[in-house]
């Protein structure tokens, strides 16, 4: 029996691609089902996610397992095969449980670091689990590859740093603020950013969370989303004097948020800062309102330079993470060769032992009259040829 891993992933599949194989939980319980059902495969796990689409498996012949598979992905979804095949790679053994290692603790990820994927790969597990579809060699790789994850993530700091536009506003707000707990925050048009950069502020205990917007069943529907209330766009003034943070993204040819506003605002806050997360193109907020005493004002392209200086940090703490998984490759790979030889082991010597006990019983059924101290040295000596005989293969296993 063989272990392999096959698939396509963003690394060498466009996403028109990638898509085409995607499969939702229903069609994969299906698909599992299927497969099984051939006899190609003794164990298999589908782990189907937007930047990748990947088979485990354990198989006799691994190559036909492989095609086999796939064709039943590809008529799943009504694909033609060799518009597939020419994409996927395959991993064997000690190389699949590398990658297989490497999937879960995201460093294969697109953005490395990134925490969906073990979650993503804990539901593909679970999911073949109930399909008894896993049987002993994908359930000791996959419980030790969240294990590995899990090691990856506390001792290194490789998803410490942000790097997403949004999070890395976070961790702007963090550096302004002694701490976010109870800080209220102002969304200036209802882009997608923007509720994406509240959401990780509300979850850091970002409240109360308002919303205005040019259009008020827009404002409406962003403040339902985040639990917040919605405030007319007139009453744009009155609103940055109530928060501590503002950001903005809706998408207007000039900024909306001038200086003469801000300094107004500012005239009643005594000394509170005023953070502005600018994520509009154009700007959304006046140039010179940065000039104002308490006020700290980011646009996008503040926000790309703290995610490139954090996507370097991650690289960097990458190579830790990749160092510790080839060690727990090593491990692993060494632990399973003790499973697999245990076996052989038990096997030779139930072997050898019968032919011990049998050639003693027929050489003193040749003797009846031998004692009993000759009939327990027959014992003993044949015993000990019997070790010395195992003692070399055993070794060398």
């Amino acid at each position: 029996m063989a272990l392999f891993v096959s698939g396509l992933s963003h690394r060498n599949a466009p996403v028109e691609l990638r898509e085409q194989l995607a499969v939702d939980e229903d069609k994969l319980r299906e698909l599992l089902r299927d497969i099984s059902s051939t006899n190609v495969v003794r164990e298999v796990i589908v782990l189907s996610t937007c930047n990748r689409v990947e088979v485990y498996a354990v198989a006799d012949v691994p190559g036909e397992a492989r095609a086999a598979m796939f064709r039943q992905l590809c008529h799943h979804r009504g694909v033609e095969p060799t518009a597939v095949e020419a994409a996927l790679y395959t991993f064997a053994e000690g190389d699949a449980v590398r990658h297989a290692f490497r999937v879960a603790s995201s460093l294969d990820s697109m953005v490395i670091g990134e925490p969906q994927i073990l979650g993503q790969v804990k539901d593909a597990f679970a999911l073949a689990q109930s399909c008894e579809a896993v049987g002993p060699a994908l359930h000791s790789l996959f419980t030790q590859a969240f294990a590995v994850a899990k090691k990856v993530r506390t001792e290194t700091e490789i998803a410490r740093h942000a790097v997403s536009v949004s999070f890395a506003a976070v961790e702007l707000a963090k550096k302004i603020f002694a701490g976010l707990e109870g800080k209220a925050v102002l969304l200036v048009g209802a882009g997608k950013m923007s509720e994406l950069a509240a959401r990780h502020l509300v979850e850091q205990g970002v409240f109360p969370v308002y919303v205005t917007n040019r259009t008020w069943a827009r404002a409406q529907e962003m403040a339902r989303a985040l639990s917040g209330t919605a405030v007319p766009f007139d009453e744009l003034s009155t609103a940055l004097a109530a928060v501590d943070i503002v950001i903005t993204s809706t998408g207007a040819p000039e900024p909306v948020i001038r200086r003469e506003t801000v300094h107004r605002v500012m005239h009643g806050r005594r000394g509170r800062p005023l953070f502005f997360i600018d994520i509009a193109v154009p700007r959304d907020v006046d140039g010179a309102v940065d000039t104002l005493d308490d006020v700290y004002c980011y646009d996008i392209d503040d926000l790309k330079q703290v995610v490139d200086a954090n996507i370097r940090e991650r690289v960097r703490e990458a190579h830790r993470a990749e160092a510790l998984v080839e060690r727990e490759v090593s491990k692993f790979l060494a632990k399973l060769g003790d499973v697999e030889v245990i076996p052989t082991i038990v096997s030779l010597r139930e072997r050898l032992e019968a032919i011990r006990t049998g050639e003693v019983k027929r050489t003193l059924a040749r003797l009846p009259g031998a004692t009993p101290e000759t009939r327990e040295a027959i014992e003993a000596m044949s015993a000990a040829i019997v070790n010395k005989i195992l003692h070399a293969p055993i070794t060398k296993l």
